[in-house]
């Protein structure tokens, strides 16, 4: 089953406003600008190791090297990302249709994290399950992993209501 997580006010938070990580050590803290949400690295890996694939799913155009080489220096490794282009090139194409930003049951992705309301509700419409996490939770972490394992469970990876 494969778990994905928008990157911007998701996994990259300000820590004006969120618990973050440890900033990044000279020189790399000048390369890569962006503070991760405390306990990142640890869901990840803790997803992985419980079977789950991770992908990022961003409408950001950061480049798949910039993204895997920042999560690199945290230990974290994702199956999968897509981002703006890949998500234009693949999905979008030559589509008249104005397609959603985000069509995680695109790459078969069962559950999408996601900061943004219009993505969630999205998700009954186009018919992807999604977690909507935005505000600063310290339970975050395990909120997320419940959700994957209900739907694992329950449903296969199919959208729930």
């Amino acid at each position: 089953m494969r778990v994905s997580f928008d990157l911007d006010e998701v996994l990259f938070v300000l820590p004006e406003t969120h618990k973050t990580e440890p900033e990044l050590h000279w020189p790399f803290n000048r390369i890569y600008k962006e503070r991760l949400r405390l306990g990142t690295p640890e869901l990840i890996n803790t997803l992985q190791d419980l079977g789950y694939e991770v992908w990022v799913y961003t409408s950001s155009f950061r480049s798949e090297q910039y993204i895997r080489g920042l999560f690199r220096h945290y230990g974290v490794h994702f199956n999968g990302i897509v981002n703006a282009n890949r998500h234009l090139r693949e999905v979008q194409r030559d589509k008249k249709e104005l397609l959603p930003q985000k069509l995680p049951n695109h790459y078969r992705i069962s559950l999408h994290i996601d900061d943004e309301a219009i993505v969630c509700t999205l998700g009954r419409q186009y018919g992807y399950n999604v977690y909507q996490l935005n505000a600063q939770d310290d339970d975050w972490k395990e909120k997320i992993i419940a959700r994957a394992d209900a739907i694992r469970k329950t449903d296969f990876g199919e959208p729930s209501s």
